[in-house]
């Protein structure tokens, strides 16, 4: 079983079958939520 975890947030996105335990880091788009409007 493999986990996708957020690379800021580290929230966990998805999971995907894999016959090694694997974490793999992509972004949940927290980063866009966190800005600052002008």
């Amino acid at each position: 079983m493999g986990t996708i975890v957020c690379q800021s947030c580290l929230e966990t996105i998805d999971y995907f079958e894999d016959e090694k335990v694997t974490v793999l880091y992509s972004h949940c788009g927290c980063e866009e939520h966190t800005e600052i409007d002008d």
